[in-house]
This record gives C-alpha cells, structure tokens and sequence, in this order.
C-alpha cells in the first residue's frame, strides 16, 4: 500500500523559510515521480513541484527561484525548500505520488497535508 506522510509545516513570518517532508512507504521513490501541491482555503488544489528519480524538476510559476524540491533515496523522503516565504503561500501543503512529472491534479495517492503559515 502506497503511503506518504508529510511533516515540517508551521507558521512563519514573510521572508522565511521552512522545509517540508515527504517519507513514503510502500514503495520506493524511483517507482513514481513525486510532486508536491497545496490548497488555500476556498481555492483549488494547485501543483507546486514535482521530481522524478531521473532529475527531471517542474515548479509553478509562482513559486520558481524560491522554491526547491529534492530526494533522499536512502531516506524514501522528498523534500521541499521553501524561502523567501509570501502570505500568498499559506495553504496546506500535500504530496502525492505521479506516473509523470507534470502539475496536474492526477495522482496515485495523497499524503494527509501539512499546514503551512506565513503572517507577521
């Protein structure tokens, strides 16, 4: 059974920084690319990034050059690096398994989500 669990979320002040986690069970990180989304309240769910265990990276617009997603293949964990921190990021943040590196909403499995904060 495919599981993903992420940690790291909290509440920061704009302009800082947090990084997010992703351990996955069930499977190991080269099966699936592994992207991650967030959802505002009243908003859709919307691709962030996403990675692939042959390097390819994608990232929104939104969040290019602040944002960095990486993987521990030894740890089956796929982390996101965000800086430079905006209220505009405040959503819960998920990860998700993929067949492919794209920021569509389609998906093997979800993690739960992890709440992430960013006001003053």
């Amino acid at each position: 059974q495919l599981q993903l669990v992420e940690s790291g979320g909290g509440l920061v002040q704009p302009g800082g920084s947090l990084r997010l986690s992703c351990v996955v069970s069930g499977f190991t990180l080269d099966a699936y690319a592994i992207g991650w989304f967030r959802q505002a309240p009243g908003k859709e769910r919307e691709g962030v990034s996403c990675s692939t265990s042959g390097g390819i990276t994608n990232y929104a617009d939104s969040v290019k050059g602040r944002f960095t997603i990486s993987r521990d293949n030894a740890k089956n964990t796929v982390y996101l690096q965000m800086n430079s921190l905006k209220p505009e990021d405040t959503a819960i943040y998920y990860c998700a398994a993929k067949r492919l590196c794209v920021l569509s909403r389609t998906v093997i499995s979800w993690g739960q989500g992890t709440q992430v904060t960013v006001s003053s």
